[in-house]
């Protein structure tokens, strides 16, 4: 019984898989952000090139 005690309380304890878990989420955040900084620049360009085909357009 003391074995089982001492495996929970050396469980307990540890801290690796909190650290794991912990990077884990940081980079999916990260992953988040870059997503969508990603995804909002992309519809101003989108946006630009419009405005700029439009007026090439209208040139012509």
């Amino acid at each position: 019984m003391k074995t089982f005690a001492a495996a929970i309380q050396r469980f307990l304890t540890r801290e690796d898989g909190v650290t794991a878990i912990e990077y884990g989420l940081i980079a999916a955040l990260i992953g988040l952000a870059i997503i969508g900084g990603i995804t909002s620049l992309g519809v101003n360009l989108e946006t630009k090139f419009n405005t700029i085909a439009s007026s090439v357009g209208s040139a012509g």
